[in-house]
């Protein structure tokens, strides 16, 4: 749930600027680049991501309102008493979440939205686990192969 506290700091922030500009403030208009890692890839996807009129997808108040809702999906959380000795063995073989629940949620609620449609430029470095590399998406890095091989 590490989302829930930059979501909160992120919503406090659009809402002072949507004090000062109006309620259709994004914070996707007032920052050349937003970027995250884990899940500040997603927060950052969900501030950059654009709905049919070519505004952000999601307001900084929506960010606490889908961790809530789809943390417990996305990452869950096995009670039983042999949980921790289970998690060290898993963490041993590879990622701790398949990534499958986040997959669908994600494709639910940005569809098919592609790297160079952000509202802005964004960053997310990640790590290839099968690669064992780091990997960096950039929508400025995109949209600049976009433009000179169209």
């Amino acid at each position: 749930m590490r989302g829930i506290i930059p979501g909160t700091i992120l919503a406090f922030l659009e809402s002072e600027l949507q004090k000062l500009d109006g309620a259709d403030a994004r914070l996707a208009d007032y920052f050349d680049v937003i970027s995250g890692t884990s899940t500040g890839g997603l927060v950052t996807a969900m501030l950059a991501a654009p709905n049919e009129q070519n505004r952000p997808l999601f307001a900084a108040k929506d960010i606490n309102d889908f961790y809530l809702e789809n943390c417990p999906k996305i990452f869950h959380q096995d009670g039983s008493p042999l949980a921790s000795a289970g998690k060290l063995i898993k963490s041993l073989k590879g990622p701790k979440y398949d990534g499958k629940i986040l997959h669908s949620i994600v494709k639910e609620k940005l569809g098919d939205k592609r790297l160079h449609q952000t509202m802005t430029n964004i960053v997310i470095p990640t790590f290839d686990i099968k690669r064992l590399q780091p990997t960096i998406f950039s929508s400025y890095q995109v949209r600049y192969i976009y433009r000179h091989n169209s």
